[in-house]
């Protein structure tokens, strides 16, 4: 790309030089000053750069190292492991119920029996789901601020794109743009790749999820609003885990269908000396089916329960869903979703955040003005 932007630059300047007599046309000895300033300056800008990006990528590494030692309860960096495995922990005396044909012919029939009822119970139309997106649109979902999207150029439009974290924007600007009605939405089977996530038995760089959203008006943007949703989701859950194990009837599977809610700052204040995951562990283990809500914003601690964009869910509105995983002894995230920011709760986040310059993004500046829909959505799966 150098050598190219050179190849291009150069002859516009010569011709410059020429034309607006910068120096005598017939001196050779100017053209070849004037040659090495060009080329002598072009190799001090791009090692500036060069420099400069080097610098944002470590402080971005050290960023996202940080983010991962807090969540895994970590006082101090990990030991390097060189070519071990990822830490995935296999119980002892655990024997799969279902044979691998079995496992997956079983994955196709949650898949089907599953996307229905979330259909049936939120008014929600399939859609189709972009794998990559355009980053200068601002539609690429930023998780907890420090992870990396895979990128990569498309030599025939000149441009670069970017493999989704997540559809949380997209889906708002699609649901404006198919002009969906308040109470009723859409949903997508959407994989996704998230290269700097920490692998374990809950967590992959590989994204398989429904992710969904949906109109609303600006009354139900309540607590009240948010729960019956949890709860309409954790029915289908349940409903496809009776059918699933009708077909099989050798599964043993329980989930409580009833949902405890608790926001992040009554498990601090509870267990103030457990980390987040320890919390989440033990509200589950005693609750077996929890709805943690308020996640982004600080606590009373002064850093938050769970990182998560400050441009899609309102802080105040948001959770994730959990249940007991009882082979692993922990509890299981299976989605994160909530209602979403409106004008108000954008600029007051972003500020909170430090990225008030996300403001001038497309999909920002849209939702600034009004023109998106009020919506409610979120991830289901892995």
């Amino acid at each position: 790309r150098i050598v190219l932007f050179a190849a291009g630059l150069f002859p516009v300047l010569a011709a410059c030089a020429y034309f607006q007599r910068w120096f005598p046309p017939e001196n050779a000895a100017a053209w070849v000053g004037f040659t090495a300033l060009f080329f002598l300056l072009l190799a001090v800008f791009t090692l500036c750069f060069e420099v400069a990006f080097a610098i944002q990528g470590k402080r971005y590494a050290g960023l996202l190292g940080e983010y991962h030692r807090r969540r895994d309860g970590q006082s101090a960096p990990p030991q390097k492991r060189g070519n071990e495995k990822m830490p995935t922990v296999i119980p002892q005396g655990y024997e799969s119920t279902l044979g691998l044909y079995e496992t997956q012919k079983a994955i196709g029939l949650i898949k089907q029996v599953f996307l229905a009822k979330l259909c049936s119970a939120l008014h929600l139309k399939r859609v189709t789901a972009p794998l990559f997106v355009d980053p200068a649109l601002g539609l690429n979902d930023d998780l907890n601020g420090v992870e990396r999207p895979v990128a990569f150029d498309i030599p025939a439009v000149h441009s670069t794109a970017q493999v989704v974290h997540s559809l949380a924007k997209w889906k708002r600007l699609a649901l404006h743009e198919y002009d969906f009605f308040p109470g009723n939405g859409l949903v997508a089977d959407m994989n996704a790749i998230r290269r700097d996530e920490a692998l374990d038995n809950l967590h992959s760089i590989y994204v398989d999820q429904w992710d969904w959203e949906k109109v609303i008006v600006r009354e139900d943007r309540t607590q009240a609003y948010l729960e019956k949703t949890v709860q309409d989701i954790v029915h289908a859950v349940c409903g496809t885990l009776d059918e699933v194990k009708w077909q099989f009837p050798q599964l043993s599977v329980q989930l409580e269908r009833s949902v405890t809610f608790v926001t992040s700052q009554q498990l601090e204040d509870r267990w103030p000396g457990m980390t987040p995951k320890q919390r989440e562990n033990a509200i589950c283990r005693e609750c077996r089916t929890v709805f943690i809500g308020q996640i982004g914003a600080p606590l009373a601690s002064g850093t938050p329960h769970d990182g998560r964009a400050p441009d899609y869910d309102d802080w105040q509105l948001n959770g994730d869903i959990l249940f007991w995983h009882e082979p692993l002894g922990c509890a299981m995230e299976i989605s994160s979703m909530g209602i979403r920011v409106d004008a108000e709760s954008l600029a007051a986040q972003l500020k909170a955040a430090g990225c008030e310059a996300r403001a001038q993004l497309a999909f920002h500046k849209a939702l600034l003005e009004g023109k998106l829909p009020l919506t409610i959505g979120g991830g289901i799966g892995q």
